[in-house]
């Protein structure tokens, strides 16, 4: 029987190929468009996640205490706290962290030498850079930079320079390609860095780097020694440390036993980028809601056809009763039609995307995505967003069935053969 009703289904379909067709390609097109949009949506979110990874910090150590004066002593547990009230007032103390070297060595300890894979101490600076008549902010950052190396691999990123020119260079620079291009920063250029304090110093191109994090691309690396010159901290200071663990997925553990241990803000990569997570995050559910949407149009395109296919097939249908087909029996007919619309127009729309997307990260252009700077467009070729955007749009063609299907069901065939002309 089922062999039947299908061999009836194809007929039908095929009698009218043109709206079949069309119908088709309507689905094929809507699954394309979706296939496509959510392949670059998760694309960006996998490639953003992945230099993040790869390039910034997993956790970082601040120069943030986390055990500050109370702000009301008497909510305090011990009731002999004491405030004392001093009735100048002085500048905030900058945020930094103290005897920073008994902290790496305890990350070098064999507690947490398998789960701490590098440390590298930091200090950030903002200052003035002048070179002839242009100059700019920025954000300078001074590092152990063979520490560095081991956290974001800036020696593989250099597109002009080396590590050991700038290690043997007094006053070198390490500078982000965005920096250089907005100064039009080149090797072995002098420039002129001017802190908020103290005097200004003459520094020298050593190399231009490229991460594709603009936020990275944007700041200039110098030696530590001289950020804290820079910055008037003393050698057993710095502005914080920044960590590489062995599992930088499930890191907020080690996080949290790291605050307590050293008594700083210890914050991992998922809390600094929260914000754009979060972006991530609502443009997936728009990308689904779109799904949704989009795939009823195309249930509604699939119901349009099988109304028309009852109404032209209504004596059809009436014989087939007649026959002893029972009205069950019609509605699988009816939604064995709607699921081969669906599927087809599902798959072709698949092997559409397949194209989008080839031709999508083919594009050799340059693109600023949001926190990032690549080359070509960021597609993710997973197949789950395949199968799970088919499985929706079939789905729904399917469902789409049911409201003619019921409507032949219910056809009496001894009026629809009186009122017809046989």
């Amino acid at each position: 029987m089922l062999k039947t009703l299908f061999s009836i289904a194809v007929r039908h379909l095929l009698g009218r190929r043109r709206q079949t067709l069309t119908t088709i390609l309507g689905v094929a097109v809507s699954t394309m468009v979706l296939i496509t949009t959510n392949s670059l949506t998760r694309g960006l979110l996998d490639s953003f996640v992945e230099t993040i990874v790869n390039v910034a910090p997993h956790i970082t150590l601040k120069g943030e205490s986390m055990r500050p004066m109370p702000v009301n002593l008497f909510e305090e547990e011990r009731s002999l706290s004491v405030a004392f009230v001093d009735n100048n007032i002085k500048k905030l103390d900058p945020e930094e962290v103290r005897n920073y070297r008994q902290i790496l060595t305890v990350f070098s300890s064999p507690t947490y030498e398998k789960k701490i894979l590098a440390a590298s101490p930091y200090v950030l600076s903002q200052v003035m850079a002048v070179k002839g008549s242009r100059n700019q902010p920025l954000v300078l950052k001074g590092v152990l930079i063979e520490r560095e190396d081991a956290i974001s691999g800036i020696g593989k990123k250099l597109t002009q320079g080396n590590i050991a020119l700038f290690e043997k260079t007094p006053n070198a620079l390490l500078v982000g390609r965005t920096v250089a291009r907005d100064m039009n920063l080149k090797m072995n250029d002098l420039v002129v860095i001017i802190p908020s304090s103290g005097k200004s110093r003459q520094c020298k191109v050593a190399g231009i780097f490229f991460s594709g994090v603009n936020a990275v691309d944007n700041s200039v690396f110098v030696s530590l020694k001289l950020a804290q010159i820079i910055e008037g901290l003393p050698a057993n200071k710095v502005t914080g440390i920044a960590l590489k663990v062995a599992d930088p997925f499930v890191n907020a553990a080690l996080a949290s036993e790291l605050e307590r241990i050293t008594g700083y803000r210890c914050l991992t990569w998922q809390e600094e980028n929260a914000s754009i997570l979060s972006l991530f995050a609502r443009i997936g559910y728009i990308v689904f809601s779109l799904v949704a949407f989009v795939g009823v149009v195309s249930g509604f395109g699939v119901a349009n056809i099988l109304v028309t296919t009852v109404f032209e097939k209504s004596r059809d249908i009436a014989i087939m009763k007649s026959f002893g087909f029972s009205a069950r029996q019609l509605v699988a007919m009816f939604v064995l039609e709607g699921f081969m619309v669906g599927l087809a127009g599902a798959l072709v729309g698949g092997v559409l995307a397949l194209g989008a997307i080839d031709l999508f990260a083919s594009l050799p252009v340059e693109s600023s995505q949001g926190p990032l700077t690549k080359t070509g467009f960021s597609m993710s070729y997973n197949p789950l967003y395949f199968l799970l955007i088919i499985g929706i749009t079939v789905l729904i063609s399917t469902l789409a069935a049911i409201l003619p299907s019921a409507r032949a069901a219910k056809l009496e065939p001894v009026s629809v053969l009186r009122d017809s002309s046989l």
